[in-house]
């Protein structure tokens, strides 16, 4: 029955395709990711929330459930199953964060596996549905990416649709997840499409606001993250608001420091992944033990602390005698927002499937409610904690991934208004500039970055990327030795068509060029010809070019130099040489080919 449906739709969008113009059918297919993609954040959503209930009601009762026992198995079943599935069902590995759909735009035309549209959701459900301490977000993002990316594949679109498609379902998943289109348009454009065009605005658009209403119309408000209570702003708090955005730009430099230190001491071990597993999945499910709140994507005690009576967190923990203690409160807020990162980069590098999202809001609201809560409790001032709250959001959102505009507008949306837009801007600003100033690359972009690989901020450096250097050596040069005369070298022009000659030596190492150019005022006087020895007329090389060089670093070369030949050394020896010509000529083909293809 399933299968009928959907060849129906197929055969319905092909005719589709037939009928209407590129543009429309575009707009046709933007429709049809968005609503694929909030499906995906139904499903998603939907089982992580009903496992958290289940949890929290288990949990709530007496006997050995009480203080949350169970929340310490299920995410240890959570990972230990991930890992199983990812082993017997997807090859042995799957990619996690949304830097792949960065690396599959610049490096694989915009090609996106179809595994991915379901991959992400099955794993992603059991590490994070079952209370690994991680996000949904990015497995829906890369979810709805491969949707628009494989749609694109099976109707033989273009890489220009291909890419646009998947920023639809880029757009579309976050606008699903929130019910935050603006959010959802911003993050499709500021986070992964840097350099899309004002053309393919419509298009996600319309993606964005068809997954948003899906969302709206089948998912129950509650399972969404959203705020209806908030104070007023008081322009008198501008000063605090501004020491906020220095906290929270701070902090998300230390998370993303260590959550980098501890993937890569997970990435390092020479451990059985079953095994590897086990020790990360029990390191979370003991922290989960002692801070509760860790467990899962922690949506559910951002909105705890965002109201009148944040101590509900302490109940049934170990800490529940302090459950009305200010204080108490405010050391447990503080050491769970210290150790957020561990849990998430345990959860993830050990094996777990998910992404930093969900945790940089988490961890947002947590930074808000401790500056604003300690500053009350001093009684240096009385700040709007639930304020606070809201907008810590938007500050650690801003300086983890670098988008401060889709931190600003997510938070907006999801508390229904834009009340509180002035300090919104103020601190996701702030903590921008302190983050970038520390960290050059957002969480997602920094192992890409450290790869060498581009991204789709540097369309340049994305076609660059794509082309071998190899490709453009000329190795069959002819060489002259510097003891020969100029003589030798005027025979050696007139006999080919080479206009550069590297000087070499026994051992074929570079010694220097000789450039056409540089000699064409003595070549005609016969005395200088023959009695010239090529050392004397020889030139150092402007720079040398190394088999293991980025066509993007042998680019900078030619611009830095300014000639059009630089010889290629490899393992010490002489090897080639590159034109520059020759290059740009690679490089048009290759751009050519990426925007027709």
């Amino acid at each position: 029955m399933i299968k009928k449906i959907i060849h129906r739709l197929e055969s319905l969008t092909d005719l589709a395709q037939i009928k209407l113009t590129n543009k429309q059918f575009i707009f046709v297919s933007s429709i049809l990711v968005g609503i694929l993609a909030a499906f995906a954040v139904i499903v998603l959503k939907t089982f992580a929330h009903w496992v958290f209930l289940f949890a929290t009601y288990l949990t709530s009762n007496t006997g050995i459930f009480k203080y949350g026992y169970i929340k310490i198995v299920l995410p240890v079943i959570g990972i230990m199953l991930t890992v199983f599935v990812v082993k017997k069902f997807l090859g042995g590995t799957i990619e996690k964060g949304t830097s792949q759909i960065l690396y599959a735009v610049a490096k694989k035309a915009s090609i996106i596996p179809r595994k991915q549209m379901y991959a992400q959701i099955v794993t992603s459900s059991l590490t994070v549905g079952l209370g690994g301490s991680a996000g949904l977000e990015s497995p829906i993002v890369i979810t709805g990416a491969a949707f628009g990316s494989n749609y694109a594949q099976r109707f033989k679109l273009g890489y220009k649709d291909r890419t646009l498609l998947i920023g639809c379902g880029v757009a579309a998943g976050i606008g699903a997840a929130f019910n935050a289109p603006i959010a959802g348009v911003l993050f499709a454009i500021e986070v992964l499409l840097v350099d899309v065009s004002i053309s393919a605005f419509t298009p996600i658009m319309i993606s964005a606001a068809t997954g948003a209403l899906v969302s709206e119309i089948v998912l129950d408000e509650t399972i969404l993250l959203s705020f209806k209570q908030q104070q007023t702003f008081n322009y008198h708090n501008i000063p605090y608001y501004i020491l906020l955005g220095l906290c929270t730009g701070f902090i998300a430099v230390y998370y993303s420091r260590n959550f980098q230190r501890v993937e890569h001491f997970f990435a390092r071990l020479r451990l059985k992944p079953y095994k590897k597993a086990l020790i990360g999945a029990s390191i979370v499910a003991i922290l989960i033990f002692i801070f509760p709140t860790l467990f899962g994507e922690g949506y559910e005690s951002i909105k705890t602390l965002s109201e009148k009576d944040p101590g509900i967190l302490l109940e049934n923990t170990l800490f529940s005698s302090f459950r009305n203690n200010s204080w108490a409160l405010l050391l447990f807020v503080g050491a769970t927002l210290m150790l957020k990162v561990f849990a998430t980069a345990i959860t993830l590098g050990s094996g777990g499937n998910g992404g930093n999202f969900a945790p940089s809001l988490f961890l947002g609201s947590y930074v808000g409610f401790f500056f604003s809560k300690f500053l009350n409790l001093t009684g240096l001032t009385n700040l709007p904690v639930s304020n606070f709250t809201l907008v810590g959001m938007a500050g650690i959102l801003s300086g983890l991934f670098h988008a401060p505009l889709t931190a600003i507008f997510l938070i907006a949306e999801i508390t229904g208004g834009y009340a509180l837009m002035i300090p919104l801007m103020m601190v996701a600003s702030i903590s921008f500039a302190i983050s970038k100033r520390f960290e050059k690359h957002s969480l997602d972009v920094k192992n890409l970055a450290r790869k060498g690989n581009a991204f789709t901020s540097n369309k340049d450096a994305n076609v660059l990327s794509n082309l071998d250097i190899n490709a453009v050596i000329q190795t069959d040069f002819l060489t002259i030795a510097a003891q020969d005369t100029l003589e030798k070298l005027v025979d050696l022009i007139s006999h080919s068509n080479q206009v550069v000659f590297a000087v070499v030596n026994p051992e074929n190492e570079l010694l220097g060029v000789v450039h056409f150019n540089d000699i064409r005022e003595i070549i005609f006087n016969q005395y200088r010809v023959k009695y010239t020895l090529i050392k004397d007329i020889m030139k150092k090389p402007s720079d040398i070019i190394y088999p293991a060089d980025s066509m993007e670093t042998v680019m900078n070369k030619f611009e830095n130099t300014k000639v059009s030949f630089l010889p290629v050394a490899k393992n010490g020896k002489y090897y080639g040489f590159i034109s520059k010509r020759i290059a740009l000529e690679a490089y048009r083909r290759k751009l050519k080919s990426m925007i027709i293809e």
